[in-house]
C-alpha cells in the first residue's frame, strides 16, 4: 500500500499562484508515477498533471499546460503542483495519486489522497 497525503490549498485571487504538495509513504518503491487530479463540484473528476518518479517525464492536461508546473523530489518522496495564473474555473478539490503501471497516464491510478481545496476567487 501507498498513503499519500496532500497539503497547500486555500484561497487565492485569480492572477495568483499555490503550490500543492504530496508527501508518499509506504511502499513507495513500486510506484511508476504520481499525478494530479481536480474535481469541480457537479463535475466528474479530471486529470491535471502526471510525472514519472525516475525519470521525471511529464504529462499535463491541456487546460493547464503552462500554467502549472509538476514536479517531485524523491529523497524526500514528495511531488508539487506550482499553479500559476490561477483563474476561477481551476476551482476544486486537487487530488494526489500514485500508480503503479509502467506507463504515464490520465485514468487507471491505483492510490489516491483525501484531497485538498483550491479556491479561486474573481
Amino acid at each position: 500500500q501507498v498513503q499519500l497525503v496532500e497539503s497547500g490549498g486555500g484561497l487565492v485571487q485569480a492572477g495568483g499562484s499555490l503550490r500543492l504538495s504530496c508527501a508518499a509513504s509506504g511502499r513507495t518503491f513500486s510506484i511508476y508515477a504520481m499525478g494530479w487530479f481536480r474535481q469541480a463540484p457537479g463535475q466528474e473528476r479530471e486529470f491535471v498533471a502526471a510525472v514519472n518518479w525516475n525519470f521525471g517525464s511529464t504529462l499535463y492536461a491541456d487546460s493547464v499546460k503552462g500554467r502549472f508546473t509538476i514536479s517531485r523530489d524523491n529523497a524526500k518522496n514528495r511531488v508539487y503542483l506550482q499553479m500559476n495564473s490561477l483563474e476561477p474555473e481551476d476551482t476544486a478539490v486537487y487530488y494526489c495519486a500514485a500508480d503503479n503501471h509502467p506507463a504515464l497516464r490520465r485514468v487507471g491510478y491505483d492510490y489516491w489522497g483525501q484531497g485538498t481545496q483550491v479556491t479561486v476567487s474573481s
